[in-house]
Formats: C-alpha cells, sequence, structure tokens
C-alpha cells in the first residue's frame, strides 16, 4: 500500500476591511464627486469599489470580511447622551450606505451590516474569531482607526494602514501611543476621542496620560493620592485632582472606548474565502451608479 501524500499546510491571511471608513474616506476623498443618472450622490461607492478591487488584486489576499455600521447609533449610545450619532452626516454621503453595503455584496465579499453592535465590534470579535483558527498565519485589521491598537497581538493581529502600506504591531503601538494594547481604551477614555464623542478627562493629554498609564496599565490602577505616583508628569496635581473628582466618567470613557468581542459574526474561515466578484449583482449596481469600468478590473469571478 502506497504512502498516504501529505501536503503542507498553507498559511491563511486574513483581511478585515472597516466598510464605513472606507466609504467615508473615498467620500471625502481627494478625487471628486460623482452622481448617478438621477443626481444621486454615488462617488463614495466607486470609491469604495476602487478600494477593494485594489485589494482584491493582491497575489496574497485570499480571506476577506467587510463590517460596515448599517446604522450609526449602537449600545453604546444607551451607555451616554454625549456619544457619536448619525446626527450632521450629510444626506449625499448617508444615502451610499445602503449601496456600499450591495457593493461588498456585489464584490463577492462576507458582508457584515452591524446594527446593535457598531463596524469596529465586528472586526473586532472577527479578528479574534479567526486568530484562533491554527491555519491562519496572521489577521490585518485594515484600517488607520486608533481604536483598532487595542486588538494588536503579536504575531498573530496587526493593524494596517493600506494607504501608507504600514503594519502595526506591538511596538508599533507603543511608539505612536505611548502604551501597550491592553491599555489603548483606557488612553482613549483619559485622551478622548472626538470621533465617537467621548471627551476624556480635562487636561489629561497623549503624553501625560501615555506616562501615567506605563507605570498603571488601567484606569483603576492610578492612585488618587498625587504623592503615590511612582512617575514624574507635568502638572500631575492637577491631573490627578481632576480624575479623582471625575473617577467614574473615567471608566466609562474607558469602557466606551473597549471593543467587542463578541458581536455575531457566524461565518467560519472558509467562508471568509474570495471566491470571485458576482457577475449579476455587480453589473446591476455598476448600471444603477453609471460607471460601468468596473468589471474590466475584477480578477476573478465566481461564474467561472
Amino acid at each position: 500500500m502506497g504512502a498516504t501524500a501529505v501536503y503542507p499546510r498553507v498559511p491563511v491571511l486574513v483581511h478585515l476591511v472597516d466598510g464605513t471608513y472606507e466609504l467615508f474616506r473615498a467620500h471625502y476623498g481627494p478625487a471628486p464627486g460623482a452622481t448617478d443618472a438621477s443626481g444621486r450622490e454615488v462617488g463614495g461607492v466607486r470609491g469604495f469599489l476602487r478600494s477593494m478591487l485594489a485589494l482584491l488584486g493582491g497575489d496574497d489576499v485570499t480571506h476577506v470580511g467587510v463590517a460596515f455600521d448599517h446604522v450609526i447609533e449602537s449600545f453604546r449610545n444607551q451607555m451616554f447622551d454625549g456619544y457619536k450619532t448619525g446626527e450632521g452626516i450629510e444626506p449625499e454621503l448617508w444615502n451610499q450606505f445602503p449601496l456600499v453595503e450591495r457593493a461588498s455584496q456585489a464584490l463577492g465579499l462576507v458582508t457584515w451590516p452591524m446594527v446593535e453592535f457598531e463596524a469596529d465590534d465586528g472586526i473586532a470579535s472577527a479578528a479574534i474569531k479567526y486568530a484562533k483558527d491554527d491555519r491562519v498565519e496572521q489577521v490585518l485589521v485594515c484600517s488607520p482607526d486608533k481604536d483598532f491598537a487595542q486588538l494588536v497581538r503579536d504575531p498573530i493581529i496587526g493593524c494596517f494602514d493600506r494607504r501608507k502600506n504600514a503594519l502595526m504591531n506591538e511596538a508599533g503601538v507603543r511608539d505612536k501611543f505611548g502604551v501597550a494594547p491592553a491599555s489603548i481604551p483606557d488612553w482613549l477614555g483619559l485622551v478622548g476621542d472626538t470621533a465617537d464623542g467621548i471627551p476624556g478627562i480635562p487636561r489629561w493629554g497623549a503624553k501625560s496620560t501615555a506616562t501615567v498609564l506605563s507605570a498603571y496599565p488601567h484606569v483603576e490602577d492610578i492612585p488618587d493620592d498625587v504623592s503615590a505616583w511612582e512617575v514624574k508628569v507635568r502638572g500631575a496635581a492637577t491631573l490627578a485632582a481632576n480624575l479623582r473628582d471625575r473617577r467614574d466618567d473615567a471608566v466609562l470613557y474607558r469602557d466606551l472606548a473597549v471593543l467587542r468581542t463578541d458581536a455575531p459574526i457566524p461565518e467560519d474561515l472558509d467562508a471568509l474565502e474570495w471566491r470571485g466578484a458576482d457577475r449579476q449583482l455587480l453589473s446591476e449596481l455598476c448600471d444603477e451608479i453609471g460607471d460601468d469600468s468596473f468589471a474590466a478590473r475584477v480578477k476573478r469571478w465566481r461564474d467561472e
């Protein structure tokens, strides 16, 4: 009896894309906007298609998932009234939200429209899930959003800025923020994050926060009494007083910044494999947005 052939395991590289970020980037990018036959703005959707087709053109891009904020509000709005909402999003952008999800599906990408959770939570949940599969060599979170720095785990999870072609590992997180990935939510809670409506604690700037968190990794660890601090920070007495007076707020803001890892991501790793674009769906979408040039850029079709 002949020996059973043993094939080498092909390591899988998983790309997780923040679709909402991609839409915003395309809509507000340097390229001029575009409208369809009815006058509806579709430039962001076209930009998303160009970006995803460029990604899918890479030889090492085999498994891809894209998460979207199907609605802007999430469970965090119940935690804090000041958290970001859809208020202020211009109609020209808002009207492209349904279209961009269809664009992702037309490209044959696993698409997660998040409702109760945010797109960031969907990506965080997917990153943790797929990182546990022993076939996965690395999970790349494709976004420069600072929230994602908390997910970085060497060597399995990294943040990849596609525009800069730069991968951020744990050392990169420390270089950029001055803290370890596990302290990123605390850093955001103290410093604040205007994009998410997190106000932070007065006078806690990026450098002073990093210095304090280097000794006390979490908000709860920081002593009320500044004389007990083991690090020297300019204005330490004021920082300590402000934190002492608003510690409950600081904990809340930190909790708002923690990405959830229990969002519904039902697909297994095999389902994430990109098998090509859907010819009919993409054709219909291209007719609708008035640009039939995308089909020529598709590397693979599902029906081939």
